[in-house]
């Protein structure tokens, strides 16, 4: 008896979770996930696109 709840009732859900995934893949929600989480992070704490580390200090005065 409980079956015949349960399954229709996880296809369901399912369904419901399939549906909410399609929306909002046409909402553009995936759009630019990236750029949505360096939007809170100051620019002054931004990596450097080179990869070179400028902040720290040369060892010595010559390099």
């Amino acid at each position: 008896m409980s079956l015949l709840v349960l399954v229709p009732l996880s296809i369901g859900m399912g369904l419901v979770g399939l549906a909410a995934f399609f929306w909002a893949v046409r909402n553009d929600q995936f759009d630019d996930p990236d750029g949505a989480a360096w939007r809170i992070i100051p620019p002054e704490t931004q990596p450097n696109p080179e990869g070179k580390d400028y902040g720290k200090l040369a060892p010595d005065a010559e390099d």
